[in-house]
């Protein structure tokens, strides 16, 4: 095989795993070395933690879903703190947020509970941010995300960024369950239009 064949195959397996999910089915976890999308689709945002839990997601037996859920979280954020604290709490695992994540999420959010809207599908600047419905978002897997044994690393994609943003997360072995450790992916993005002077 030549160079040039060999570089077309390496691409070739580099991206050809790239595929959709949604709430139905149970995705497999990507493999180490690929690049792997999963969508998924909600028809509403759930306003309690007993409402999250009656998703197919709340398994937790992936890092896709339960990355996906974390956003969904997070969109409580803006009409219930204490709802949205009690989803994280749930996706945290078996120890509940410690009051520096606490802060951190309400540091980022404070005035900007637009921002884990704009990772939904049909959000963006022009429109403040207003996600279509059925709430639709995509959960990337990318070569380096599972590098560390049940440790993962997924990323999230804002319209009001120029790049992915990341979540990481941990696997509970003797539950199969994932968790998040780390929620990185809501710092500052572009104003929304009704709040830009400049518009």
């Amino acid at each position: 095989m030549g160079f040039l064949d060999s570089l077309k195959s390496f691409f070739s397996g580099l991206f050809s795993s790239s595929g959709s999910g949604n709430s139905s089915t149970d995705e497999p976890q990507v493999g180490k070395g690929t690049r792997e999308v999963k969508t998924f689709t909600f028809n509403s945002i759930p306003k309690t933690v007993d409402e999250l839990k009656q998703l197919p997601e709340a398994s937790l037996d992936t890092p896709f879903k339960t990355t996906a859920l974390v956003m969904v979280a997070l969109m409580a954020f803006k009409d219930n703190q204490d709802e949205c604290f009690k989803m994280l709490d749930l996706l945290n695992g078996p120890d509940e947020m410690n009051p520096y994540t606490r802060q951190f999420i309400r540091d980022r959010l404070k005035d900007k509970e637009y921002v884990p809207a704009s990772f939904f599908k049909g959000a963006t600047v022009a429109n403040d941010y207003t996600p279509s419905t059925p709430y639709t978002i995509d959960v990337i897997a990318n070569p380096y995300s599972f590098d560390n044994e049940n440790y993962a690393t997924m990323w999230v994609k804002s319209s009001g960024a120029d790049s992915e943003r990341s979540i990481a997360l941990r696997k509970k072995p003797s539950t199969g369950e994932w968790f998040f450790r780390e929620i990185q992916c809501i710092g500052d993005i572009r104003v929304p239009q009704s709040k830009n002077p400049w518009a």
